[in-house]
């Protein structure tokens, strides 16, 4: 009870060591607030594992403990949210329930379990002069998260970078101001409480988007910008970013039905990847179906589709075969929809289902569903897209799901990585050699 009550105090007032909405200088708080990012984490970085793990641990609890004040918090971001303009899937993004502070929680528990990544060796060798060269894994140092609603990720984001040995620079949404002021303030607590630097995760609390634009420009302190959110919000960063910048624009993702797959279970993947949350980047967008089955399968697929709610968008074959569906466009082909409308093409063989994902695909995530094993390794050897389904859900294209304890995004570049960061992602090397007097001649 006693710690309970002294995370509640900690909810009752901004952090010290936040941008408040009331700053009278924005850029010298921004570069103050990067000063003191840059020195946490060279303390970061030679944290040991066990204190890092006991932070998680300390958070994941604080989490549990502070449920209500947090859901207090967050109801007053969900009571304004329609006067911002949010949809019903935005909404959906930013609400807090207990079953999303108890996953919360859980990632951090399951970020506590994993191996350290900090002082793992990589390689190693001995050269013929004796000297022993190791490439040893440590943090990028100091990364700057912007993301949109779901506070949730708030937690999963600075469990991330504290393990990976990162300090983090939060920047919420402003649709989830107080949510995030709530969270952060439990988890500054949570390091203070283990001795770790307070300043390790610090949050941006002004809505004003000149905070951004000030802090894209500080690379003498930040190592890495991370944009999580809408795709004008991702150009926007990519476009005025001073250091190196890990993104994607859009979520694009396609179910391929192949002309021999299992029709059922191709119905079942197909609900789940559109329906289950439409509001996400790993939701499925496009639908595309072999000629052979398409007759078959879409009536069905069609009708269970719109029993939940989803309005269809297809070629001239398509609406042939689902009278209801709309004519579409060229731009829904390449649409990120994130609501229940999904594009549908009939295609005329696998090769036309690749060359159709990759013109239009966001290079995010790509299911086949197909029992010909020729044509999996064909479709997963040609999509282009950080990950590929074969008889699976597009929504598993996710940190928690493929093991990795928890995410901060998933990146569809290709440097330095690519779909869902973890901890591994998080981190860079650097070689350290040992000798015993060697000189170079």
């Amino acid at each position: 009870m006693t710690k309970r009550v002294e995370h509640q105090e900690g909810l009752e007032s901004m952090s010290a060591h936040a941008i408040s909405p009331a700053t009278v200088d924005l850029h010298a708080d921004c570069e103050d607030l990067s000063c003191r990012a840059r020195e946490a984490s060279r303390q970061l970085a030679t944290a040991t594992g066990a204190q890092k793990n006991q932070w998680l641990l300390h958070a994941a609890a604080a989490i549990e403990e502070n449920a209500a004040a947090l859901l207090e918090a967050n109801a007053q971001d969900v009571a304004g949210a329609s006067a911002l303009g949010l949809s019903a899937a935005q909404i959906d993004r930013l609400r807090l329930t207990l079953d999303r502070m108890r996953s919360a929680a859980l990632g951090l528990r399951e970020v506590a379990a994993l191996p350290d990544p900090i002082g793992r060796v990589i390689d190693s060798s001995v050269r013929p002069n004796g000297l022993q060269v190791l490439k040893v894994g440590v943090p990028l140092g100091v990364i700057f998260f912007i993301y949109e609603s779901r506070p949730n990720v708030t937690v999963d984001a600075a469990g991330l970078c504290i393990k990976s040995g990162n300090a983090i620079i939060l920047r919420g949404g402003k649709e989830a101001l107080q949510s995030n002021i709530a969270l952060h303030q439990l988890l500054q607590s949570s390091l203070r409480a283990v001795n770790l630097p307070p300043d390790a995760v610090q949050l941006v609390a002004t809505p004003d988007r000149a905070a951004v634009g000030h802090l894209l420009k500080m690379d003498a302190y930040i190592d890495l910008v991370i944009p999580r959110g809408g795709e004008s919000l991702i150009r926007r960063v990519a476009e005025e970013a001073t250091m190196p910048a890990l993104k994607h624009y859009r979520g694009n993702c396609h179910v391929y039905v192949d002309r021999d797959a299992d029709l059922d279970m191709a119905q079942r993947i197909l609900v789940n990847a559109k329906c289950q949350r439409p509001g996400v980047c790993n939701a499925a967008e496009s639908l595309l179906v072999h000629r052979d089955v398409a007759e078959t399968f879409l009536p069905r697929a069609a009708a269970t589709l719109q029993e939940h709610g989803v309005e269809l968008r297809g070629c001239d074959e398509t609406r042939r075969l689902v009278p209801r569906a709309r004519q579409a466009t060229e731009e829904d082909y390449a649409a990120e929809y994130l609501d229940l409308i999904l594009s549908v093409k009939v295609v005329d063989s696998l090769d036309a289902a690749i060359r159709h994902i990759n013109q239009y695909g966001s290079r995010h995530t790509e299911a086949i569903v197909t029992r010909d094993l020729n044509a999996a390794r064909r479709f997963t050897a040609a999509v282009d897209a950080s990950a590929v389904m074969v008889n699976a859900s597009t929504r598993f294209n996710d940190g928690y799901e493929l093991g990795l304890g928890a995410e901060i995004g998933i990146s569809t570049d290709k440097f330095h990585a690519r779909g869902p960061c973890g901890l591994l992602e998080l981190t860079t090397y650097k070689y350290t050699v040992y000798g015993d007097g060697q000189i170079r001649t």
